[in-house]
């Protein structure tokens, strides 16, 4: 979770963008637009949230492995931990 004040309206800009972006490919959809561009729209849509997701990624990263002062069983936890999240945004 983006923690600083700025971090956060970073990710709630992209949030929002992202939002939108849905809603105008439901009404596409619903219009009947040509595939071509529900596919290009579909594909901007991925792209926002892919970045929002490694925005994410990357404060949690910094967050979790700028401590100094965690054990190696700590840091082996939120290796593994860490691990998990990147296989299931890799999926």
């Amino acid at each position: 979770m983006p923690h600083s004040p700025q971090e956060k309206k970073k990710a709630i800009t992209r949030l929002r963008r992202i939002r939108g972006q849905a809603e105008s490919l439901e009404k596409a959809i619903e219009d009947g637009t040509d595939c071509g561009e529900l596919l290009q729209q579909i594909a901007a849509l991925r792209g926002a949230t892919n970045g929002l997701m490694s925005e994410v990624l990357e404060g949690h990263l910094r967050e979790t492995f700028d401590k100094k002062d965690l054990s190696p069983k700590e840091t082996k936890s939120a290796l593994d931990d860490l691990l998990t999240l990147v296989r299931a945004y890799l999926k």
